[in-house]
C-alpha cells in the first residue's frame, strides 16, 4: 500500500488492484415491483420466524439507481485504502467501496484471515446490481448485498483521550432512511480488530431493519467452519427452507464446505445463553473467528457448491482469486426476516474478528468437542467481557465529532440535512456524523434547487431541470406538486409509482408526456405501470414509444426486448434490436436477447450462431441459467460448454 498520512496505527493511502472498469449508473429508475421473500418456510420452521418472514420487504430499492454499467475488462487501479495495524494483526479497509475491510493479516501464521483476490470484477449479485466478492462487508436494508456496496462512505480518525485512534466511515441509508456508523479500531496488543455498528434511526415511524456482516473467507479441502449449534436453518435456493443438521446433512458434514455438492445456507441455531460466533479454520487451525455481542444473533455458512455452476461463478466473481466460502453474523436468526426498529430508535453492537487458533484435530474432530474446544479458544482470544467493554467504548465516542477527514461519501445525506433543515424535521447528525453541505454533488444539484426555489409558497413555479437521481418521500412529493414542466410530472410519477401507487402515477406520466411526448422515461415508467395493470399491449406499445424516443437508449432496448419476450413477442423484440443502433446491439444482453429473439422468431440456426460465437454478459443475474437453457433449445445434444453453466443446484 501506498502510505499517504499516518495516524498513530492508522494509516491513509492507496492500495493497487486489478478492478473492472464500472462505468455509470442506468439511468431507468427501479419503480417495478421486483423484491420479494426468497424462500418458502418449511418444516421445523418456528411460527415467529416464519411471522417476521412475511414482513419488511420492500418494492423495489427505489431511490437508488441501477449500477450495471461496468465491463470485464480490468486493469491495475489505485484505490484509497486505510490500514489499521499493530504487532499481531494488520487490516485494509477500502473507504470508497462500501467501507470493506478488505485484507486480515495474521503475523503469527503469515495468512490472510479474508478472501482477498488482487481482482475487483463487479457482477449482478447485489440489489443494487454491481458487487464484488471478497473481504468483510456490512449488508443494510432489505435481504441481499447492500445498496451502499459500491459506493464511497465517509471516512474519517478520531483521536480519542489517551491518543488512541478509531477510523469512523458512515453514510445516510437511503432505502430504510437511516444513519450507519461503522467504528474500527485495533489496540496496541489486541488480536482481534474490533468493529462497532451503530444504526439511527432518524423518523418519527417504524422501519423494518435488517443487517448482515459477510466475510468471504479461504476455502481448502480442510477448511471446516464451526458454530455453537446443533441444528440450523437450511435452504439449497430450491427447496423451502427448514430445519436440518449440518453435520449430518444429505449424507454427508457440510460444516466442510468442499463436501456440499451445491450452493446453500445454513443459519446455525445458537441456543440461548451461548456466546455469538463463527469460525472457519483451515488444516492447521488457523481462520477467521467472527465474535458479537448478543445483539448480532444470527451466524451463517453460505457455500458455492462443488458443481460447475458454483466453480463457474466463484472464477466470474474472482478471477484467478481461488475459491471461497462465506460466514456471516446478523441482527435476526436469518436472512429472510426484517426485525421492526422503531422510530428515533438507536441500535448498537460490537463485533471482533481475530485468528481463531484451534487445535487442527480437534477442530476437525467430532462435532461437540469442537465446539467446546473453539468456545475455550475463542474465549481466550476475546471473553464476552472484553466485547461489553468495547461496546460501553464504543458509546461513549460515538457522538464525538471526527477529526481527521480522509474520504467523502456521497451528498444524499447532505441532502437530507438540507430537507430536514427546510421544513423544520430534527437534523441527521447528532455530531459523529456529520453530512456537510461542501459533500453535496451534481447529482442533489437539481433537488437543492427544488428546495431553495420550488417551494409551492415560495413565489413563481420552477421548471424543473432533467435529472439522473432520484428521491423519496412525502415531503418531495409535496414539493414536486409545487414545481411546473415535464420533468417535475414525471419525477412525481416515478415517486408514486415506485412505492405502487399506480392510479395517480399513471395520470402523472400522461401530464408529463403532454407536455413533452418525447419524454423516453416517461414512455418507459407509463409502459411499466400498464403492464403491471394487466394492459399488455399499451404497455408494449409505451416501452416501444420510449426506445423510439431514445433509440440509443441500451438499457431501454434491453429492458423493452426483455418484455416483449416474456409476453410472447419475440418478432417485435427482434424489430426493435433491428431499429436500433448497432452499437447498442452488439455485444452483452442486448445481444444475448437477440438470439433469444431470433429463436423465438423461427430464424434458430442464426440464433444458434450467435451462441457458437460467444456470449459473454457482464451483468449476469446471479442464478440466472437462460444461456445454457438457450443453448439446450438450440443444440440438442450438444454438452453445454463449461462458460455457460452457472446453475447453483
Amino acid at each position: 500500500m501506498t502510505e499517504n498520512a499516518p495516524a498513530g496505527n492508522i494509516t491513509a493511502g492507496t492500495i493497487t488492484l486489478e478492478v473492472a472498469a464500472f462505468g455509470p449508473d442506468s439511468p431507468l429508475p427501479p419503480v417495478a415491483a421486483g423484491i420479494q421473500a426468497p424462500y418458502r418456510v418449511g418444516m421445523g420452521v418456528p411460527d415467529e420466524l416464519a411471522a417476521r418472514a412475511a414482513y419488511g420487504y420492500p418494492p423495489n430499492i427505489y431511490p437508488y439507481t441501477i449500477q450495471d454499467g461496468y465491463s470485464r475488462q480490468r486493469q491495475d487501479r489505485e484505490l484509497p485504502a486505510v490500514v489499521l495495524e499493530n504487532r499481531h494483526l494488520r487490516a485494509t479497509v477500502l473507504p470508497g467501496l462500501g467501507g470493506r475491510i478488505w485484507e486480515l493479516f495474521d503475523k503469527a501464521s503469515g495468512k490472510q484471515l479474508l478472501h482477498s483476490p488482487r481482482t475487483i470484477q463487479f457482477a449482478n449479485f447485489a440489489l443494487r446490481n454491481a458487487w464484488f466478492a471478497g473481504g468483510l462487508e456490512w449488508n443494510i436494508g432489505t435481504r441481499g448485498h447492500t445498496p451502499t456496496s459500491c459506493i464511497p462512505w465517509h471516512t474519517a480518525v478520531l483521536t480519542v483521550p489517551g491518543g488512541d485512534q478509531v477510523l469512523r466511515m458512515w453514510e445516510f441509508e437511503r432505502l430504510r432512511g437511516v444513519v450507519v456508523q461503522v467504528d474500527l479500531w485495533l489496540p496496541a496488543d489486541s488480536r482481534v480488530l474490533f468493529s462497532a455498528v451503530r444504526l439511527r434511526n432518524p423518523a418519527p415511524d417504524e422501519v423494518p431493519m435488517y443487517w448482515w456482516s459477510n466475510a468471504a473467507v479461504p476455502e481448502t479441502e480442510d477448511t471446516r467452519v464451526i458454530a455453537p449449534a446443533t441444528t440450523a436453518f437450511g435452504s439449497d435456493y430450491e427447496t423451502d427452507i427448514q430445519r436440518v443438521t449440518p453435520t449430518e446433512h444429505e449424507g454427508r458434514d457440510a460444516t466442510w464446505p468442499v463436501r456440499n455438492d451445491h450452493a446453500a445456507d445454513y443459519f446455525f441455531d445458537i441456543p440461548e445463553g451461548r456466546r455469538h460466533w463463527i469460525t472457519a479454520v483451515d488444516a492447521d487451525g488457523d481462520g477467521l473467528a467472527m465474535l458479537s455481542t448478543s445483539r448480532l444473533r444470527g451466524k451463517k455458512l453460505f457455500v458455492w457448491g462443488q458443481g460447475d455452476g458454483g466453480r463457474n461463478w466463484q472464477e466470474w466473481l474472482s478471477p484467478g482469486g481461488g475459491r471461497y466460502a462465506e460466514i456471516q453474523a446478523g441482527l435476526a436468526q436469518t436472512q429472510f426476516e426484517h426485525l421492526p426498529m422503531p422510530g428515533r430508535a438507536e441500535w448498537s453492537w460490537v463485533e471482533a474478528y481475530g485468528n481463531a487458533r484451534l487445535d487442527p484435530a480437534t477442530a476437525h474432530g467430532a462435532w461437540d468437542a469442537a465446539v467446546e474446544h473453539a468456545q475455550s479458544r475463542l474465549a481466550a482470544l476475546a471473553d464476552q467481557q472484553a466485547l461489553e467493554e468495547a461496546l460501553a467504548f464504543a458509546g461513549s465516542i460515538a457522538d464525538t465529532a471526527p477529526q481527521d477527514r480522509l474520504l467523502v461519501g456521497t451528498g444524499w445525506g447532505a441532502l437530507e440535512e438540507e430537507l430536514r433543515r427546510v421544513t423544520g424535521m430534527q437534523p441527521l447528525d447528532t455530531g459523529g456524523t456529520p453530512f456537510p453541505a461542501d459533500t453535496l454533488t451534481g447529482e442533489q444539484a437539481p433537488w437543492v434547487e427544488l428546495l431553495r426555489h420550488g417551494l409551492p409558497d415560495g413565489g413563481s413555479p420552477l421548471t424543473f431541470p432533467g435529472s439522473g437521481s432520484f428521491v423519496a418521500g412525502p415531503a418531495w412529493e409535496r414539493l414536486l406538486e409545487g414545481a411546473a414542466g415535464a420533468e417535475a410530472r414525471f419525477h412525481g410519477a416515478t415517486l408514486k409509482h415506485a412505492r405502487q401507487d399506480l392510479a395517480p402515477a399513471e395520470q402523472l406520466y400522461a401530464q408529463a408526456l403532454e407536455l413533452d411526448p418525447g419524454h423516453a422515461l416517461a414512455h418507459r415508467g407509463l409502459g411499466l405501470l400498464l403492464l403491471a395493470t394487466g394492459r399488455v399491449a399499451q404497455g408494449l406499445a409505451e416501452l416501444r414509444a420510449a426506445c423510439a424516443a431514445d433509440p440509443a437508449g441500451g438499457k431501454l432496448l434491453a429492458e423493452a426486448m426483455t418484455l416483449h419476450l416474456a409476453h410472447a413477442e419475440p418478432r417485435a423484440a427482434l424489430l426493435l434490436a433491428e431499429q436500433a443502433p448497432p452499437g447498442t446491439v452488439a455485444a452483452g444482453r442486448n445481444r444475448f436477447l437477440t438470439a433469444c429473439a431470433l429463436a423465438g422468431s423461427g430464424r434458430t440456426e442464426e440464433a444458434a450462431a450467435i451462441l457458437r460465437e460467444g456470449v459473454e454478459i457482464p451483468d449476469l443475474l446471479e442464478g440466472d441459467n437462460a444461456i445454457s437453457e438457450l443453448w439446450q433449445q438450440l443444440c440438442p445434444g450438444e454438452e453445454v460448454p463449461r462458460k455457460y453453466r452457472f446453475s447453483m443446484h
